[in-house]
């Protein structure tokens, strides 16, 4: 828990444990908000529902967090930081452990969408509160380590239960990865520094608005809201109903080794740590172009029955999806106009909006049209996003 993480390398000493916990803070909000993925097969069979049905047990955990982020950004100006996302922490955990014994598919959703509502304190503050304490340089390497921790959270709330399936009923695998959600929920406690006495700021309604209205007058800020919801929105949609292609005719893996595709999420720990010094070397612009470009080709690589070939695409479809989201998070921060808080939270409603409303309409392409369907419905959010990065690339530099 002390060793030094990646990309801790040119990160003062006085700022390391704010990365680390940080960090932790990745890995236990994505631990809390996608554990539900890798048991969508599980709750189709179980509950007897569609593919789109099961999905919203990700679906709507996303959309809520997504309504919550301005609304929770607010509080922590009042509250602070450290303990919004205490609160949050904490409470999603409890909501986990428990959400594994849900009587019925409706209860297991409500309480999924309540854990949304929960869990929004950690991204709501998470970006905002490294960019006030991490300046300069440094803060682009420091949110590679927090978005590197969202890539190990994601890759272990998936796998561990993918494993357990092998050996238990979708319950107790479901509680596997509550269990270690928890367990990062402590990490993360410990890992906090103290916190800083706070000057309770006073909820000014028109004062926000203005906040938020002078962030959507940015081009550059506006671009990279526009590239939040269609980038996680296809992230989501291929991770959703990965399991259900691999589980099924042609391939037919049995869950466990269905579920060590999801290793591939450490392409994405990988890349979100390196990014920070391509970014420096090459230049904002065409690390993202080349991010974009990297994920709709890894897409397109998943097309043909061939397990190498969609393990491979994956791989690529990863890489690039966190080089783009590592890029454009940073961005956010250091283009903010006056209160970077809100502009992260524009930023994070737009990311997380996506997952929920783009991923639910995955469902449906996914449904009628199967794999090839979702292939292209991902690359055509690929070319939208790809107009995206021009304008970005057209307006005034931050």
């Amino acid at each position: 828990m002390t060793s030094t993480l990646p990309a801790e390398t040119g990160i003062a000493a006085h700022e390391r444990r704010i990365v680390r916990a940080a960090f932790a803070a990745g890995v236990t909000t994505f631990a809390a908000m996608y554990s539900a993925q890798a048991l969508l097969p599980s709750l189709s069979a179980a509950f007897g529902a569609t593919p789109a049905h099961a999905a919203l047990a990700v679906s709507l955990t996303t959309g809520v967090l997504a309504l919550a982020i301005v609304p929770v950004s607010v509080l922590s100006g009042r509250f602070g930081h450290a303990r919004v996302m205490i609160v949050s922490t904490v409470g999603s955990a409890v909501i986990g452990l428990l959400l594994p014994w849900s009587p019925t598919l409706e209860v297991l959703l409500a309480g999924r969408a309540l854990q949304g509502l929960v869990v929004a304190g950690v991204p709501a503050v998470a970006m905002a509160y490294l960019a006030e304490e991490i300046r300069g340089e440094r803060l682009g390497a420091a949110m590679g380590v927090y978005v590197a921790g969202t890539t190990l959270g994601g890759l272990g709330c998936r796998l561990l239960p993918s494993l357990a399936l092998e050996a238990m009923p979708w319950r107790w695998a479901a509680e596997t990865g509550a269990v270690a959600a928890a367990a990062c929920a402590v990490w993360f406690l410990r890992a906090l520094p103290a916190a800083r006495p706070v000057t309770p700021r006073p909820l000014r309604i028109r004062s926000l608005a203005r906040d938020l209205g002078a962030q959507l007058r940015s081009r550059t800020l506006f671009a990279l809201f526009g590239l939040a919801f269609v980038l996680m929105g296809g992230f989501v949609s291929v991770y959703n109903f990965l399991g259900y292609r691999l589980t099924r005719a042609p391939f037919e893996l049995p869950p466990a080794v269905a579920g060590f595709v999801f290793v591939l999420y450490l392409a994405g720990t990988v890349t979100a740590t390196l990014t920070g010094r391509w970014v420096h070397r090459l230049g904002r612009i065409r690390v993202l172009t080349v991010s974009v470009l990297i994920m709709c080709a890894g897409v397109l690589v998943t097309l043909p029955d061939q397990l190498a070939t969609v393990i491979l695409g994956v791989l690529l479809f990863t890489a690039g999806f966190f080089g783009a989201h590592t890029v454009a998070g940073a961005w956010v921060g250091a283009a903010a106009i006056g209160n970077r808080a809100a502009a992260s939270s524009l930023y994070l409603f737009c990311y997380y909006a996506g997952s929920s409303v783009v991923g639910a309409l995955a469902g449906v392409m996914f449904g009628r049209y199967g794999w090839a369907g979702l292939a292209g419905y991902v690359v055509a959010l690929g070319v939208i996003a790809g107009g995206l990065v021009a304008a970005v690339a057209s307006g005034p530099r931050a």
